[in-house]
């Protein structure tokens, strides 16, 4: 065995074992056979997680795909989103050019809420593929109004440096906040009336809002503390 490779655990390799063949058996109430304390508890330690990337990935991939009906390639979420994006741009467009007023603020509104839609997932597939993290499917989150997520390939997610997992995870909310202040540089010396600086600006604030109040609970925000977390205590652990 080489000096870096962990001892074989008895404990997760047990444990792993009964998860993934209770989900092969259609079972998928994986934490009360502790899968989410085991994980936690290898993200711990940087040796740990290599170790056991590839069957957590594999376990991951099976729980998702079962849980989750409707999925759609990567590549076609991604084709959607820039078509967003261009669609976004192309209101932009239409909001400096437009000669009417109500019609540019209208146009400089969807642009800030095409592109704050858009650029959400874009950002943490750039920002993971950079950084070695692959993914395999978008999906719709169940909450109201459904919007697309995208899946990450969970063993290549447990290779990257937790620090890179972060800078993943906040890419794409950072991304979106930004996307209404975007709109905005576009405003002046448009014919655009003044009340439309003001929805742009709103939407912006709001989302800002939004994930103080929200994110650092349930979402993205709340999984960079977490992987911000897992970085500190390996490099307490000395890795």
């Amino acid at each position: 065995m080489a000096e870096d490779e962990p001892e074989v655990d008895e404990e997760f390799q047990d444990a792993f074992a009964r998860i993934e063949a209770s989900l092969d058996a259609g079972d998928l109430r994986v934490g009360r056979l502790g899968y989410w304390r085991l994980l936690r508890q290898g993200k711990a330690e940087f040796a740990l997680s290599q170790h056991w990337a590839e069957q957590v990935g594999r376990i991951d991939r099976k729980l998702f795909e079962r849980r989750v009906r409707m999925r759609f390639p990567v590549w076609l979420g991604n084709a959607v989103l820039v078509l967003g994006l261009a669609f976004g741009g192309l209101a932009v467009v239409v909001g400096r050019r437009a000669g009417d007023e109500t019609l540019s603020g209208i146009a400089f509104l969807v642009a800030a809420g095409a592109w704050s839609v858009s650029v959400h997932d874009l950002a943490h597939w750039l920002v993971g593929r950079w950084v070695g993290i692959r993914f395999i499917a978008y999906f719709f989150k169940k909450q109201f109004p459904p919007r697309p997520g995208i899946k990450t390939d969970f063993a290549t997610y447990l290779r990257a440096e937790p620090a890179l997992r972060a800078w993943m995870h906040a890419s794409g909310a950072l991304a979106t906040k930004a996307a209404p202040f975007a709109v905005l540089g576009f405003i002046p010396g448009s014919n655009a009336p003044a009340w439309a600086f003001w929805p742009v600006l709103g939407l912006g604030l709001v989302q800002i809002a939004t994930d103080v109040r929200f994110s650092t609970k349930t979402s993205d925000w709340m999984k960079v503390r977490r992987e911000l977390a897992a970085a500190r205590g390996q490099f307490a652990r000395g890795r």
